[in-house]
């Protein structure tokens, strides 16, 4: 069985230290509606991050 996951939105956002603790909220709250939600750093700068969201 293959999964796809598609990427719904990206948006950059600045760096916060507890930015990880509302994308895990995110994830416990609605995987159920097929939703999963990402924060990475952006390899550009430092300061900044990239929340993604994608459907499952």
């Amino acid at each position: 069985m293959e999964s796809k996951i598609e990427v719904l939105s990206t948006v950059k956002v600045e760096r916060s230290k507890d930015l990880y603790k509302i994308v895990d909220a995110l994830n416990r709250t609605l995987k159920h509606e097929d939703l999963m939600f990402g924060l990475a750093l952006d390899q550009e700068d430092d300061e900044m991050m990239v929340f993604t969201i994608y459907r499952t």
